[in-house]
């Protein structure tokens, strides 16, 4: 009976050391295990986001670039807007309301925004020049109002208003248009491009000068390569284009080795 009681409890004992051995196991798993995918939203307008062929926006190829295992990409631009119309149509507010603790926004804007501002179909988009805190005050046909700002008024609002969300806003200039002078692309570099950038190191965010970037790599084409991409008009590329300007992207993503958003590039 002895030896039977102390078997058994030998048995007992390595059973409880088995149990506890895989209790430290699971513990130990759940330490890595890997967290949900953060997500890349990227707002801005039709050179984002283009699916009237043959043009394409850059955010259409962009997640090419990413390990999408590890990260999701959600191209939220849309054409035709401006940071204004961005907001006033709700876009904004659903890119928002989605974006969580972890997350990366990217914001491109600048093609829709030069118009005199008022509620016309040639100003409805437009906004105040500039990074200040003008306004001005409308109208619209059926009685509602709106307060129109300045570019950096909204592109300020996107900024913090992200961070407040836990996310990592980084700010774009526009990509260039294939507009040339004297040999050289024209920059975006006394205007929205430069209101960008003033926007960003104000609010203390990451800055791809994708203007000034992609217009470098033009340059080297030269404009007979480049008018290549630009079937229709002098704004939206073909695919190749947008594939240029994607990689543009990368390149300032890569040139600021803070940036977390580097870690979910494909190597």
């Amino acid at each position: 009976m002895n030896k039977l009681s102390s078997a058994a409890r030998r048995a007992a004992s390595s059973a409880l050391l088995l149990s506890g051995f895989a209790a430290l196991l699971l513990v130990l798993a759940s330490f890595h295990k890997p967290g949900p995918r953060p997500t890349l939203f990227l707002i801005g307008d039709s050179t984002v986001n283009n699916t009237n062929a043959p043009q394409l926006g850059w955010g259409n190829v962009i997640a090419a670039q990413f390990d999408t295992t590890r990260i999701r990409v959600r191209n939220n631009a849309k054409a035709g807007r401006s940071t204004r119309t961005f907001i006033t149509e709700g876009r904004w507010k659903t890119t928002i309301d989605a974006i969580k603790p972890g997350d990366f926004l990217i914001m491109q804007f600048g093609h829709n925004e030069g118009s005199v501002p008022d509620t016309s179909k040639a100003g409805r988009r437009g906004v105040l020049r500039g990074t200040g805190e003008e306004t001005k005050n409308l109208v619209w046909p059926d009685g509602h109002p709106e307060t129109v700002n300045t570019y950096g008024f909204y592109l300020r609002k996107f900024i913090r208003e992200a961070k407040a969300k836990g996310a990592t806003p980084i700010v774009c200039s526009m990509i260039p248009r294939n507009e040339w002078k004297e040999g050289k692309v024209i920059r975006a570099s006394n205007d929205f491009g430069k209101w960008a950038q003033e926007v960003a190191q104000q609010e203390g965010v990451a800055f791809i000068d994708l203007n000034d970037i992609t217009a470098l790599k033009y340059e080297k084409l030269g404009p007979e390569e480049v008018k290549k991409f630009f079937p229709g008009d002098h704004t939206h590329t073909n695919e190749a284009g947008a594939r240029l300007n994607a990689e543009s992207v990368v390149d300032g993503i890569k040139a600021n080795k803070k940036l977390a958003l580097n870690k979910y590039l494909k190597k």
